[in-house]
């Protein structure tokens, strides 16, 4: 699975609304908290309020709000909203991919990354990442 910025993006910025549940947080301080450039976020945010992951209030006291609790909304959905399918082969959604003669059993390898994957990100919840900040973990600093 390889982690765009995009998607690295949405889910910092998803961890950053979290935080302030069930207050606003405008596109701004979210680009300033997370060091993320504010043109790019706001396609971002777009992205997130089409998939029901966030909601939208527009004014001088507006910003963005989890649409659901943290605990119910996951790392996949978070990457499913900004990034399409979690794994593809050559473009193409992993499960429609067909091969032939001595090739043929790599399907089968393809299809058990692609659930080793959904087996991490589909079982972590932002409630959860919260969690882990709150025991003391360290972040994993920037590639910056």
């Amino acid at each position: 699975m390889y982690v765009s910025a995009r998607t690295d993006y949405a889910v910092r910025a998803m961890l950053t609304v979290a935080a302030e549940h069930p207050g606003l947080v405008k596109a701004a301080t979210l680009a300033a908290a997370q060091d993320i450039p504010l043109s790019f976020l706001q396609g971002i945010l777009l992205d997130l309020r089409r998939a029901g992951l966030l909601h939208s209030h527009r004014g001088v006291d507006g910003g963005y709000a989890l649409a659901r609790p943290a605990e119910d909304i996951t790392v996949g959905d978070v990457v499913r909203a900004v990034g399409g399918a979690l794994t593809t082969v050559r473009g193409l959604p992993t499960a429609t991919t067909m091969y032939h003669g001595v090739a043929t059993g790599l399907r089968d390898v393809w299809v058990a990354v692609e659930e080793a994957i959904e087996g991490v990100v589909d079982h972590r919840t932002l409630a959860q990442l919260f969690q882990k900040e709150s025991s003391g973990c360290a972040p994993v600093p920037s590639a910056r």
